[in-house]
């Protein structure tokens, strides 16, 4: 399923450019990646609705690659395990159900 299949069949609504952002980057190799990764972390890891679509986004980006791109897969799963783990270890009570309501 694509990111924007999710979207529509889980009537999902976007709330940033993330998904744009890192198709841009995924143009641009590894290096992008992983900035685009950082400055949208450092940005937003502390609003949970970001937080929320930025793991998203980003397991839906390993999905993409993994067949064609193998190394960018791996790299998004980094990047989405880290994400992940911090939105699971800081979010609390409304937020972290929100959160898995979302991701799950």
């Amino acid at each position: 399923m694509t990111f924007r299949e999710f979207i529509s069949e889980n009537g999902y609504t976007v709330q940033t450019t993330f998904w744009e952002d890192f198709t841009i980057a995924d143009r641009f190799g590894l290096s992008a990646i992983r900035d685009t990764y950082n400055r949208a972390f450092k940005e937003w890891n502390e609003n949970y609705k970001f937080l929320t679509e930025l793991v998203l986004v980003l397991n839906h980006k390993i999905w993409q690659h993994h067949k064609s791109h193998p190394e960018v897969a791996a790299l998004y799963n980094d990047l989405w395990k880290q994400a992940d783990l911090y939105a699971v270890e800081n979010l609390k009570d409304d937020e972290l159900n929100y959160f898995f309501e979302v991701t799950d």
